[in-house]
């Protein structure tokens, strides 16, 4: 199946009762092995990405990532425009609860000329990659005025044969209580939605904003790959 024959079949209402509840929800196997693996071999190929971050050069964590250029690959472009649809009816519900009066429009295409228009031109996905020993901090991937307010990472590795460690990890900050920590188990294939920085949260006294950071555990043994697909360009 499509990208977009594949998110049809996605029970979308129960999806949205997950990340309205915790700010992230499980895609069990999006992608198949063969695509995880034609995307993890992607990362050798310069002429792709546009940058290469070392992430102890910036104090991020231990191991590296590679930000895409335009025109992206096939699959992921298919990713991006196949989610946003759907998530954009869940943002849209998100920033009317938190009262901030931003719209996202219909299109993935207009979202990103809105991008363009504030000065963001730099395609934001990426390719992971972590050996043993490496992490990643805490982190929110906000990268200039406008952000969509969801994204999504796909693990393109095998846990326990191909590594060890390396769980997704996400934050969230709650006001005036202690901060609520999730580890979110992948297989090969898998992808979690969940908030880049702010999501709604229904309080005694109504909706408030609650604050998400997301970062990578240590990784014990072997290499892991994952692919990040966020929706809004950079600076």
């Amino acid at each position: 199946m499509s990208i977009h024959q594949k998110l049809a079949t996605l029970d979308w209402p129960a999806l949205t009762q997950q990340l309205d509840a915790d700010g992230h929800a499980l895609i069990p196997g999006l992608l198949d092995r063969a695509q995880c693996e034609t995307l993890r071999a992607l990362y050798d190929q310069d002429a792709l990405f546009r940058s290469r971050v070392v992430m102890v050069r910036h104090n991020f964590g231990l191991g590296e990532y590679r930000y895409f250029a335009y025109p992206l690959p096939t699959l992921l472009q298919e990713l991006r425009q196949a989610f946003y649809p759907t998530l954009r009816t869940i943002a849209n519900s998100w920033q009317e609860r938190m009262g901030t009066g931003i719209q996202y429009p219909p299109e993935h295409a207009d979202f990103l000329a809105q991008c363009h228009t504030s000065g963001q031109h730099r395609p934001t996905p990426l390719l992971l990659r972590y050996r043993a020993g490496d992490y990643n901090c805490l982190h929110q991937d906000l990268y200039g005025e406008l952000a969509f307010p969801l994204q999504l990472t796909i693990l393109l590795s095998r846990p326990g044969e191909e590594f060890t460690g390396g769980e997704i990890v996400l934050t969230e900050q709650r006001p005036r209580m202690q901060s609520r920590a999730s580890v979110v188990p992948l297989q090969q294939g898998d992808a979690v939605v969940f908030a880049v920085a702010q999501r709604p949260f229904h309080g005694v006294r109504g909706y408030h904003r609650v604050n998400l950071r997301h970062g990578v555990s240590r990784l014990h043994t072997g290499e892991r790959f994952t692919l990040g697909v966020i929706f809004h360009d950079a600076l």
